[in-house]
């Protein structure tokens, strides 16, 4: 005969005399707390403090701008602007021995590289200059093991490739300094556009050898077919490319929107000593000799030399023409947060060359439709064009719009 329990003091929900009186005591204590506590509050304040501890030890090993680059702004925090009033007095400025140029596509880069080359010689510092240059996103260990790579080059270095922005310090090796140039992001894409299909003045043919897979009909398009037709080539996510260089190499850096565009912005602000604009190309050489000296002295008297000049030429984009401006309002919307970068970027600039005592040429934000009557093509090319200016004679009549540089 089973035994009935349906009268056991446990059953009923009752609590034994002993367990009972251990509990008021507890009771008792909490009742003394002048303030009301529950399960829920206790649970939301450990999880903020968990997350305020988890943010700071993610701001360590993200690490903040690296230290020499923290003594070199605060030199430049020392300058003043002067106008006319002589130049500053002469101070020691500091010395990074680590730099990183991870260079933007079509953003004059190779005129930069031509230009470091012969300073490298010139200055004795150890010049890496990748021959990759098609694979901008790496995996987590392609990342450590292109850091620990760089990081143990002979010093003083500079390195420079077409990668998007490596952090260092996430993976515990130093930081070095970083520098790069972008220009308008529609100028850009044009470039790169026309540069695809039929190279630069190095030779007629290497195109063909760059992009052998390309059909004539992908070739030959009209640019303004594939701007308002919306081809890949020249829609989003494909004209998303300058930020990703900036905003690094997490997935959602490559998803055009306002998450990339703010960690781009802040890599820039903690990580990078000068982003400068092709525009003001020789402005940009100029900073690089003030606040690099050990690699870029005398770099703007070798950019303006007629023996670079001959070696220089070869690099510009030929067959580049203007596309319609409807086609140009069309790309301008589609880059709205290139735009808003590139802006960001350039008022940057011109805050630096103020430091340093450089006047700047305003210029008005680029966030107006209007610009676009002047804005294409209108980069000065860091190059001679005398040639291929008379490739393009016979679309002036069409571009009648166009105000030439």
């Amino acid at each position: 005969m089973m035994k009935n329990i349906s009268n056991s003091p446990f059953h009923n929900n009752q609590t034994p005399n002993h367990i009972r009186d251990r509990n008021h005591k507890k009771l008792g204590f909490l009742s003394a707390v002048p303030f009301r506590f529950s399960l829920r509050g206790y649970g939301f304040c450990m999880a903020a403090l968990f997350l305020f501890c988890f943010g700071s030890l993610f701001y360590q090993l993200n690490g903040g701008p690296p230290k020499i680059l923290l003594d070199i702004r605060q030199y430049l925090g020392e300058s003043t602007y002067l106008d006319d009033h002589g130049p500053p007095t002469p101070r020691v400025l500091p010395f990074p021995s680590q730099v990183v140029y991870n260079r933007v596509g079509k953003c004059g880069s190779r005129t930069v590289v031509i230009l470091l080359r012969l300073l490298a010689e010139r200055h004795q510092f150890n010049l890496v200059s990748s021959d990759i240059h098609n694979k901008t996103r790496l995996t987590k260990h392609e990342q450590v093991d292109l850091m620990r790579n760089i990081s143990n080059m002979p010093q003083p270095f500079l390195y420079t490739r077409h990668v998007h922005f490596l952090n260092f310090t996430r993976f515990r090796i130093e930081q070095p300094v970083y520098i790069n140039i972008i220009r308008d992001p529609i100028n850009r894409f044009l470039s790169n556009y026309f540069f695809r299909r039929f190279g630069d003045w190095r030779g007629e043919q290497n195109h063909l050898i760059r992009t052998p897979g390309m059909k004539d009909d992908e070739r030959y398009l009209d640019i303004n077919v594939c701007i308002l037709e919306n081809y890949p080539e020249c829609s989003n996510p494909r004209l998303f490319y300058i930020i990703p260089y900036f905003c690094g190499q997490h997935p959602q850096c490559r998803e055009p929107g306002e998450w990339a565009l703010e960690r781009a912005k802040q890599n820039v602000l903690e990580n990078y000593l000068i982003v400068g604009i092709l525009e003001e190309l020789e402005d940009v050489l100029l900073l690089l000799e003030r606040l690099l000296p050990h690699y870029f002295t005398d770099v703007l008297n070798i950019y303006k030399s007629p023996d670079y000049r001959k070696v220089g030429n070869m690099t510009g984009t030929v067959r580049k023409h203007t596309p319609t401006l409807e086609a140009l309002q069309v790309l301008y919307h589609r880059m709205s947060y290139e735009y808003d970068f590139y802006n960001f970027i350039r008022d940057q600039f011109h805050l630096m060359k103020k430091k340093i005592g450089l006047k700047s040429v305003s210029q008005p934000p680029a966030h107006q439709a209007s610009f676009l009557k002047e804005l294409a093509l209108r980069t000065p090319e860091p190059l001679d064009e005398e040639e291929e200016l008379e490739v393009e004679a016979d679309l002036e009549d069409a571009n009648s719009w166009f105000v030439q540089p």
